[in-house]
């Protein structure tokens, strides 16, 4: 048994791998697809052209793929039981003495390696290839990176707040304004530069300085033609302004965390995406657990096509599950934990019940 069980092992695995390798190649195809044309409407501003249109979408393919993941893992994995239950394969090997734990650890071993394959697309691939698409955009467009209000984007540093007006795609800073503040909170000065450059360890290069000093009831205006400036923010953490958090990279999400922390500034979006990254690789295994009790289901109750059709709806709801217990977590100030954790539980628990319900029958 325990030989047949390996071959079996084998056989599931080569099945699984390669459906689910076809359903997200085609899922990818069909957002590429509409991430195109949504970006046609994007050329002809500044120097966007059909050829940084592409190179955007190729490079916005790796979050893509992050995202898909246990949609395509639950649907390839729904088909391949399936197939298996219509020649009648899965029959003989619960007759054969197959138990559904069994089955179950069999789809884990096999899950593990999906899980392993969504962290590593979500570290090490999808931040940078993000990043490098908003780079591309932007730089052909001679957009902004980020620009949060009119006034431009506002950063807390220590006791004082800094409004830079356009943040480049290199990460330099034009039109940048720094209003300091004592222990008091009191002005201290106002300092206005024309652009700055990170040189490094925290030091900012900026030109064209005027500064404002306030003394009691008196000011008194400075000019530098450069001037060193020592500040918090860095490169890295105007950069991660470019990328969504949940593309973000842990590392970058626990810098930025602490940068949100150091300044009293709230971090619940950050918090729900840290813990959504370390645990949505697992998902995987919780969608191929909730393809098992299909597997089981007579040929009667309903075609394979029926059946992939209630995995697509079950992994579009798998998907509006988290991203609305994201925002209500954020909204309602609920545990980072429990937000990212319960989407996962939800669909694990659903399938227990399926399970139960067709053990039953």
């Amino acid at each position: 048994m325990a030989l047949t069980l390996k071959i079996y092992e084998r056989h599931l695995a080569r099945e699984i791998y390669a459906t689910t390798g076809l359903v997200l190649l085609a899922f990818l195809m069909l957002f590429a697809f509409f991430d195109l044309i949504h970006q046609l409407e994007s050329i002809g501003k500044g120097g966007y052209q059909i050829q940084h249109a592409l190179g955007y979408v190729i490079l916005t393919l790796p979050g893509r793929l992050y995202e898909l993941f246990p949609i395509g893992v639950l649907i390839g994995t729904l088909y391949a039981l399936t197939v298996l239950a219509r020649h009648s394969e899965i029959t003989v090997l619960r007759a054969a003495g197959l138990s559904t734990r069994d089955f179950l650890g069999a789809l884990a071993k096999i899950g593990i390696v999906f899980s392993a394959l969504t962290l590593l697309v979500g570290e090490l691939v999808a931040p940078p290839s993000e990043r490098a698409a908003q780079q591309l955009r932007l730089k052909a467009m001679g957009a902004l990176v980020a620009q949060e209000f009119r006034s431009g984007l506002w950063v807390r540093d220590e006791r004082s707040f800094v409004n830079v007006r356009e943040v480049l795609p290199d990460t330099s800073l034009q039109n940048v304004r720094v209003f300091d503040f004592d222990d008091g909170f009191q002005l201290r000065s106002i300092s206005h530069a024309d652009g700055g450059r990170y040189i490094k360890d925290g030091t900012w290069l900026l030109n064209g300085v005027v500064r404002t000093v306030f003394t009691g009831d008196a000011a008194h205006v400075e000019k530098y033609r450069e001037l060193i400036w020592k500040s918090a923010l860095n490169p890295d953490l105007l950069a991660v302004l470019m990328v969504v958090p949940e593309r973000m990279s842990l590392v970058n999400l626990y810098l930025y965390i602490r940068h949100l922390s150091g300044n009293q500034q709230k971090t619940d979006r950050y918090d729900i995406a840290i813990w959504k990254k370390l645990i949505y690789p697992l998902a995987a295994i919780v969608m191929m657990a909730l393809a098992l009790p299909f597997a089981y289901m007579q040929d009667r109750m309903g075609a394979v096509s029926i059946r992939v059709f209630a995995g697509i709806m079950l992994g579009i709801g798998f998907h509006m599950l988290n991203g609305l217990f994201s925002s209500l977590g954020v909204i309602n100030s609920w545990p980072p934990f429990f937000s990212a954790i319960t989407p996962s539980v939800i669909f694990l628990m659903t399938a227990a019940v399926l399970l139960w319900w067709v053990e039953r029958r």
